[in-house]
This record gives structure tokens, sequence and C-alpha cells, in this order.
């Protein structure tokens, strides 16, 4: 990206964009690599994007999605603070890594997402935007439960072809009319393991915390 369209980079920059860490090609598997290579991989690309945007990525998404045992361990050890590989849950959830400290997890969507349902499954523009909706009613419903996190992955070569775009637009529309009501928050990944980050600092005061009788 910073090859060959920069002024694209400095765009989002520009607009207050969280940059993450996703690699530097995705001919490559990060899975396959050495300790060593992916510990260089991951050090290269976060120094890189620290020293063309001024701000150091604490996220990262593997090329492919793609992980060795030991990413996790090696992605805290080089200064992120979460991956988006994993969508186990639609939660942030902590991960235990070998030095004892905890890498966070936060939900990167596969479903809700244009390649696995454009490409893969060959899914029409407008389905792709049902889902999208359906996904939000339902996720927004649970939520009165308990918190919730919603990610759309999208691809501009994909969604943003002109005949998908205007579908697209009619879900974001849904979303944004409900946003106003007030129950939603609008956030990076980055802010969010912020957050879930302070909560863990908070139950751990507590828990660690002298009674005063």
């Amino acid at each position: 990206m910073y090859q060959h369209c920069p002024e694209l980079v400095a765009a989002f920059v520009s607009r207050g964009y969280e940059l993450i860490g996703h690699g530097h090609t995705n001919a490559k598997q990060q899975g396959t690599l050495s300790e060593e290579d992916e510990r260089t991989l991951l050090t290269h690309c976060r120094q890189f994007i620290g020293h063309e945007s001024g701000q150091l990525p604490s996220g990262w998404l593997s090329p492919w999605i793609s992980e060795s045992h030991l990413t996790p361990d090696l992605l805290l050890e080089t200064g992120y603070r979460y991956t988006l590989n994993w969508n186990h849950d639609d939660q942030p959830t902590h991960l235990q890594t070998r030095n004892g400290k905890t890498l966070w997890s936060i939900p990167y969507p596969q479903e809700v997402n244009d390649i696995p349902m454009i490409v893969a499954r060959q899914m029409d523009g407008k389905d792709f935007a049902q889902l999208i909706i359906d996904q939000f009613d339902e996720m927004r419903e649970q939520s009165r439960q308990q918190p919730l996190v919603m990610g759309i992955a999208l691809h501009p070569y994909l969604v943003g072809q002109p005949y998908r775009l205007r579908h697209l637009r009619r879900a974001l529309r849904h979303i944004a009319d409900i946003y106003h009501q007030g129950d939603i928050w609008f956030t990076t990944p980055g802010a969010i393991c912020e957050h879930v980050d302070s909560l863990a600092v908070l139950r751990s005061d507590i828990s660690t915390a002298t009674p005063h009788i």
C-alpha cells in the first residue's frame, strides 16, 4: 500500500483512521514462516507503519489470516496488543502468551465479509447487504443481555463495484439510522482493546485490594 498508493494511506491518516498491520504481501502465508522470519515480519511492518504514518499499530491481521503456534507470543513480544486472527466469539477475549502477559483477541468477521460471501459463495450484492442488516438486528437484540462486537469486512475491489455499492449503502443507512438512538458504539478495534483492557485492570485492582474494616 505504501509503495503503490501512499496517497491512499495518507488520506486514512488525515481522517483519523486506525492503521492495523496486515503483513507485507498476501503471496506468503505467515503460518509457514520460521520464528525468526515471523518476528522479522512483525517488527518490520510495525516500524515501517510508524515511520511512514506517525502511528505504531497496536493490532495485527495476518495475511490470509494464517498464523503459527507462536504468532500470539510473537505479536506481544514485538509490541502489538491485539490480534484480529481469531473469530471464535463475538466478544473480546484474552490469550495467554508464553511470557505470562495478555494478548487481546478482537472479533473479526468471517461471515459478514465480502470475500467469502461474494467470491466463495457467489452471493449477490443485495443479499450480502441483507446479511449485514440481519446480522446487525439480531446482534443488537442479543446485546441487551451482554455487549457484543460486530465487524463488517469490506474490500473495495469487490463491494465497491457500483452495482454492489448501492446495496451496501442501504445496509449502512439502516445501521446509521439506528445509531442515532444512542445504544451503539461506532469505534475501532484499537479503542475496543483499550476499553476491555481498562476493565481488566479495574477487575484486577478490585480483586487484589485489601479490604478495610
